[in-house]
């Protein structure tokens, strides 16, 4: 069962852990490679979960699957995480480690969803709109192709959402009308 609270505090150790040793950009980058295994791997993320497969085993599978892909500490820390049974929230700690590192940073997350993949030119230009617009120093956008929006785009960030995308309009309208909002007017 995911825990926020302890995926923060393992990610704080973290994160003190890597500035201590002066490794704080190798380990966020191994953070980041974790956090997109357990998103492509659904397998990896129940494995870890398991309570039939024993701690050995799943730390000889973390160590295959990460062996020249993560830095030691990273790594040691992993070991810890199986020692203590606690490799089930891997996921969560990896997002914590990234929320905090942005924080850390200054780092903005920004999420936009189109219809249809973006260009990297509209991309940069859609990352440089929105820094100026909101005072951000800096962007991690973060894009995601959703042909149920049908045409325009949703943006996410700092818990705020702007949907400029047909499919919101369309519901719009269809709750108009399911409110006969237009029949006094005719």
């Amino acid at each position: 069962m995911p825990n926020p609270r302890l995926a923060g505090r393992y990610a704080k150790s973290l994160i003190d852990l890597a500035i201590e040793k002066g490794q704080l950009e190798a380990v966020y980058a191994d953070m980041k490679y974790l956090q997109e295994l357990c998103k492509v791997s659904r397998e990896f993320v129940n494995l870890m979960r398991s309570p039939i497969v024993r701690n050995d085993q799943k730390n000889a599978i973390i160590n295959a699957i990460t062996k020249g892909k993560i830095s030691e500490l990273t790594a040691a820390f992993n070991q810890l995480l199986v020692r203590k049974g606690r490799e089930g929230d891997i996921p969560e700690i990896a997002v914590a480690f990234v929320e905090q590192y942005n924080t850390l940073k200054g780092i903005h997350a920004v999420k936009l969803s189109t219809a249809a993949p973006i260009s990297e030119e509209l991309r940069k230009a859609i990352e440089t709109k929105v820094a100026a617009n909101q005072g951000f120093p800096s962007i991690e956008l973060e894009t995601a192709v959703d042909e149920k929006l049908i045409g325009g785009f949703v943006l996410e960030f700092n818990n705020k959402l702007v949907d400029a995308s047909i499919l919101h309009d369309l519901k719009v309208l269809k709750h108009q009308f399911m409110q006969n909002l237009y029949v006094d007017k005719m």
